[in-house]
């Protein structure tokens, strides 16, 4: 991970607004933070051609701009063939959600609202970049992995995993978490899905890609993520995308593990009785790893401290999974995990949080 962390200050960035003094304010302070591959232009229709020649990493766009607009930027980008398509960071003066809303739609990752904090704009652009190499080493494996001989393939799985971790912790240090959080919840999900029948070589599979279930949390905001009340009907909105958000971040590798790490960052608030999100699934529609996933990241958040609430004892957080049984979550499931309790609780006691972290 260090690599990749060195390596984003040589990514390809391009900058895109049509006012002259956002675009250079924007190229000083990326210049400044140690980028040193920033292309800027103000007009709209050259974001595509600069795009293909510079083959940029991100894209920091303007969403308000004559000639053609941000919205059909992103739609140039998305009808390009056979090429992936970078991360884009929104910058835009438009407050109401439905704009950043739409944005988000078209293909954006992450937006900042003008006028932009300059340490929130760089936290963004570093967390875009470090997915983005991520994801790009990630597609990369398949082809290294047919090339190495044995020990070089063992090496290769190893490093495979630490960014795959990193990239779950990624999600979880943007709520201020431990990290704890998610080894309990993954030791949790592979524990009942073993006890529910799963093949030990999924078991594995699924204990390694659970963790990325909140990837999508890098793109929410940190005044709707990190918000100690309740949400609002428009903020609940945008923090319900970063389901599809984690599973457009986890798009693009066909390997084993990332199929179901998408799988359950896409479908793990998904409901048994079909009103959760984001496509309203029901019943046994839902995959099984994300069912799965599901009562174990519930039971874990309940049982937890957070900072909006006290850690519930087992005994309420298991009165709340039973009530939920056939609504939340697959009734079948939960006897499983009612039959395997004494492990589950034991995975939560070996892994709590420090005391000085639970206070």
């Amino acid at each position: 991970m260090n690599t990749i962390i060195n390596d984003i200050k040589f990514a390809s960035i391009l900058v895109v607004d049509d006012e002259y003094a956002n675009v250079r304010l924007i190229e000083k302070i990326l210049l400044a933070e140690g980028y040193c591959n920033v292309v800027c232009t103000q007009d709209s229709t050259e974001a595509l051609p600069l795009y293909k020649e510079h083959n940029s990493d991100l894209i920091l766009l303007d969403l308000n701009m004559p000639k053609i607009s941000g919205y059909e930027v992103m739609q140039q980008l998305n009808d390009l063939k056979g090429k992936d398509i970078p991360p884009i960071l929104i910058l835009t003066a438009q407050h109401a959600q439905d704009f950043r809303q739409q944005a988000l739609d078209s293909g954006a990752r992450d937006y900042v609202t003008k006028p932009f904090d300059i340490n929130e704009l760089l936290s963004r652009v570093r967390n875009l970049l470090e997915v983005q190499q991520a994801q790009e080493y990630m597609r990369s494996q398949n082809d290294i992995l047919e090339q190495k001989v044995h020990k070089r393939t063992l090496d290769l799985q190893k490093t495979r995993l630490q960014v795959v971790r990193y990239l779950g912790r990624a999600a979880e240090y943007r709520d201020n978490e431990t990290g704890l959080h998610i080894i309990r919840m993954s030791k949790m999900a592979t524990l009942l899905a073993k006890a529910a029948g799963m093949s030990d070589t999924d078991c594995d599979l699924l204990l390694n890609a659970s963790p990325m279930h909140d990837i999508g949390k890098i793109g929410i905001p940190d005044d709707i993520l990190l918000k100690p009340g309740k949400l609002d009907a428009d903020e609940w909105a945008i923090m319900q995308t970063h389901a599809q958000i984690g599973a457009d971040i986890l798009e693009g590798d066909d390997s084993k593990l990332m199929i179901m790490a998408r799988e359950i960052a896409l479908y793990h608030h998904e409901k048994w009785n079909g009103q959760g999100y984001p496509n309203s699934l029901q019943g046994k529609s839902i995959p099984f790893v994300a069912r799965v996933t599901s009562i174990a990241d519930v039971f874990d958040a309940l049982t937890s401290v957070r900072p909006y609430k006290k850690a519930w004892t087992v005994s309420d957080a298991m009165d709340l999974i039973k009530e939920e049984s056939g609504k939340h979550f697959d009734p079948e499931l939960v006897d499983v995990f009612i039959t395997i309790l004494p492990e589950i609780v034991e995975i939560k006691d070996e892994y709590a949080e420090p005391v000085s972290e639970a206070l």
